[in-house]
């Protein structure tokens, strides 16, 4: 029998982990000539996911969950053998930090567009010039279709800035953890370009695309999965699923280089392994540095990535004077405080505080203020309850408090960013075939969007290998 061909999957992450495990199972059913490696640096999978259990709390120190709308997340927890462990979030009312006053967030809206706009004029978010200006979207002419522009610059031109800044802004930001004017909109939200070259309004265009709601009583659908013993608990799973021996832990690749057909690949132990297909599920960087030598790697040089930390704060519920009825808030970024947002994580997620207690979960590190990211927990930790503080009546200082920091981990899609992953990936074609890219520097940094990443990997490398038979 001849030697069986090696895939090496570089980085351990939600990505790096997907593509091993959905590899393996095709290998199993198709019986084919292949073994597969991962290696990944660190000391343990899973990347960003991570998850704490004390003192009968359940939270995260990552991502909280993954959208139900997005099915491939779903469907690896059921191939984890976790699916009776699948939990939905809460549901309540959100609020926009506006002006040191919590407002409710506007009914009918999507990522901040209007979708009805009676809630909208009667809201207090915005002034009466700024309602004025977000309604210019009915009459204004669609933009001239470009190749890609900033997602702020693509808003502002239908809004005004007001909407822009006290609501869009904060959560599409808050989703990639950067500046608006410097995101591209191709990138990130293809879908309101299409819109407004369909419709030219895209209050037209949700309305006509966004399904309705069956009513407006009763609770509102849940959108968002977590898993009830932590999403790390996916990891563990399907780590455990992997063929022994698959996993290298606490070794990196220092470099990859191409030979007689083959990838050599020297791990930073000093040892060497060899390589039929590679799946680099890395960050751009590390990606970068492993592959220096080609100069076509040196875009992602000025590709960016974000530093944020987040805060989680156990209390005992007669500690909050001010009791908020709903899940949390986002931070208007034309306000005065140094947190981007925090979510009620007892109330989000209802099984992650023991009864009687509170577990708030708050975000700092936006645009303009990563140096918060380097301090220590404790000023950290000052920063957060001193903003609390004057939204909610606290009285006691929390049982705990726990620090995350996640540095140089939010990579930046700016304006030309699929161009440029176009432009790496023909080259990589060319020149390095059966090397392929996956994972959040590259197409959503979603759960859901890096395993569909990671299962688009499989497909490639099988391909790959196919031909080569």
């Amino acid at each position: 029998m001849p030697d069986l061909k090696q895939i090496v999957i570089v980085g351990g992450g939600i990505t790096g982990l997907t593509a091993a495990y959905y590899l393996q199972k095709r290998i199993r059913e198709e019986q084919l000539p292949y073994k597969v490696k991962l290696v990944e640096a660190s000391e343990r999978l899973g990347g960003k996911i991570k998850s704490v259990k004390r003192d009968g709390y359940t939270f995260e120190r990552g991502p909280d969950s993954f959208l139900i709308r997005k099915p491939s997340a779903a469907r690896l927890v059921k191939e984890a053998g976790l699916e009776d462990d699948l939990i939905k979030n809460g549901t309540g009312q959100s609020y926009i930090l506006v002006d040191k006053k919590l407002h409710k967030m506007p009914s009918g809206s999507y990522m901040g567009i209007p979708t009805q706009v009676s809630p909208f004029l009667f809201s207090g978010v915005f002034s009466v010039k700024g309602k004025l200006r977000a309604g210019l979207d009915f009459i204004k002419p669609k933009g001239k279709q470009a190749g890609d522009q900033s997602l702020g610059l693509f808003f502002r031109r239908r809004f005004g800035d007001e909407l822009v800044e006290n609501l869009v802004e904060p959560l599409l930001s808050g989703i990639y953890a950067g500046d608006i004017d410097e995101l591209s909109l191709m990138a990130t939200f293809p879908n309101f370009y299409d819109l407004e070259q369909e419709h030219r309004s895209l209050v037209k265009g949700l309305r006509k695309t966004v399904p309705k709601k069956k009513s407006n009583k009763g609770k509102k659908p849940s959108m968002f999965y977590s898993l009830k013993n932590g999403l790390e608990s996916l990891v563990d799973a399907v780590e455990d699923k992997l063929e022994p021996g698959t996993v290298v832990k606490g070794t990196g690749v220092d470099h990859i280089e191409q030979k007689d057909g083959h990838y050599h690949m020297l791990l930073s132990d000093g040892t060497v392994i060899q390589a039929d297909s590679v799946v680099m599920a890395t960050p751009h960087f590390a990606a970068r540095r492993m592959l220096s030598q080609y100069e076509f790697m040196d875009v992602f040089k000025e590709m960016p990535a974000t530093s944020v930390a987040n805060v989680a704060l156990a209390f005992d519920q007669s500690a909050i004077k001010k009791d908020i009825d709903g899940t949390g808030f986002v931070v208007s970024r034309n306000s005065d405080y140094r947190i981007t947002a925090c979510t009620w994580t007892h109330k989000k997620w209802p099984q992650s505080a023991p009864e009687g207690k509170a577990l708030l979960r708050c975000y700092v590190g936006r645009p303009g203020d990563e140096q918060v990211v380097d301090l220590s927990d404790q000023e950290i930790v000052d920063i957060v309850l001193q903003d609390l503080k004057k939204i909610m009546k606290i009285t006691k200082e929390p049982e705990f408090a726990v620090v995350s920091r996640w540095k140089n981990a939010m990579p930046q899609y700016a304006v030309g960013h699929k161009d440029r992953l176009n432009h790496v990936r023909a080259k990589m074609e060319a020149e390095l075939p059966g090397l392929f890219l996956a994972g959040s520097s590259y197409e959503g940094i979603g759960i859901p969007d890096c395993i569909d990443q990671g299962e688009a990997a499989v497909d490639q490398v099988l391909s790959f290998l196919h031909q080569q038979r």
